[in-house]
């Protein structure tokens, strides 16, 4: 078999740089055995603004432009409902933190998504004396169901591979990456925490964050937004709402604990007071980087080999921006950006 690319990897910066290839007419192939997990249990917000510390995301409005415009596709071709807007209230802790958001709104990178006004708390079952601020330009990704239909998409065309990528069938020479009986011109690893694994960029600086989030049912609370205090609550349908998340650095298997339920609903009882129950909790591990930037660049030594990796938590925003950023490169040589190029941990 001979195609263009061989992807290694279909969580979200899998599939982004699958949607750049098939825009381009580029033929390719993909394995991914679901080890990781982390784009499935991924909350999927999308939301420009650091709502610690009143910050714009990097490249935010680039990076919408290019995710939504994705994602509205994947919806039209698929037949499905991916994006759901949604407005994010950030609820605040004292008066000093309102007075923080009003200068921060007056800021010329942040004024068009900071609602200026406090909005004030109206629900009986939220604890939020100081109200809210409101975050527009925001919404939720369902990134399950993204997934699964690209999975079956690729499946029912013969280009998805679901088994491990072994390292040892791989032979790289100048022209071109032979693959047991298949040829590529060039090979992209999108492998996220499989990286450790990956003899080729395993030196890279990656941070594996294991991550759990809850789904409960609510059916008393009654929100139409996504309210970000010590947790997340995202509300989807049927009053199910996904609360999230843990940060977990040496448990980095996809199981589920009692202390990270323990740790999500102890934040949540200080966040809302109606009855609620838990009807599921999910586990996975992060691809995240120290400097909060992804990883996208060359081998050093084989040029027909590159990663795509380190989305971290924000990846529904940012890995269709890096996956066209790392098109670019290989077809176009357009120069990658020097915060995102692998070339920054490189010594000497």
């Amino acid at each position: 078999m001979e195609v263009d690319y061989i992807i290694v990897g279909c969580g979200i910066a899998g599939i982004s740089f699958c949607e750049q290839l098939k825009k381009h007419h580029k033929s390719f192939i993909v394995f991914d055995n679901n080890s990781q997990q982390s784009s499935s249990v991924a909350g999927g917000l999308y939301n420009p603004v650091v709502l610690k510390r009143f910050t714009p995301v990097w490249k935010c409005k680039e990076q919408l432009q290019i995710a939504l415009s994705m994602y509205a596709d994947l919806e039209k071709e698929f037949d499905i409902k991916l994006d759901y807007k949604i407005p994010v209230y950030r609820k605040f802790a004292s008066l000093e933190e309102q007075n923080d958001w009003f200068t921060a709104s007056d800021k010329p990178m942040l004024s068009e998504y900071l609602h200026s006004k406090v909005i004030r708390n109206d629900n009986n079952y939220i604890d939020a004396p100081f109200g809210f601020g409101e975050v527009n330009g925001t919404g939720r990704i369902d990134v399950k169901t993204l997934m699964d239909a690209y999975k079956t998409d690729l499946l029912n065309k013969g280009i998805l591979f679901e088994e491990s990528f072994d390292f040892n069938h791989l032979i790289m020479d100048e022209r071109i990456v032979n693959y047991n009986d298949i040829q590529a011109k060039q090979i992209v690893f999108a492998d996220g925490f499989g990286i450790k694994q990956n003899p080729f960029f395993n030196h890279l600086p990656l941070v594996p964050a294991k991550g759990e989030l809850l789904i409960i049912h609510a059916p008393d609370l009654k929100i139409n937004y996504v309210l970000k205090s010590a947790v997340f609550l995202i509300p989807l349908a049927n009053n199910l709402y996904i609360v999230g998340a843990t940060y977990e650095w040496k448990d980095l298997t996809n199981q589920i604990t009692d202390s990270a339920k323990n740790e999500l609903l102890n934040k949540l009882k200080n966040i809302i007071n109606c009855s609620f129950e838990v009807v599921n909790q999910v586990a996975g591990v992060r691809p995240t980087v120290k400097d909060r930037r992804p990883l996208v660049g060359q081998h050093k030594k084989y040029k027909k080999m590159f990663v795509l990796n380190g989305l971290g938590t924000r990846g529904v925003m940012i890995g269709p921006y890096v996956a066209e950023q790392l098109f670019n490169f290989i077809e176009f040589n357009q120069p990658l950006e020097t915060d995102i190029d692998t070339k920054r941990f490189e010594k000497g």
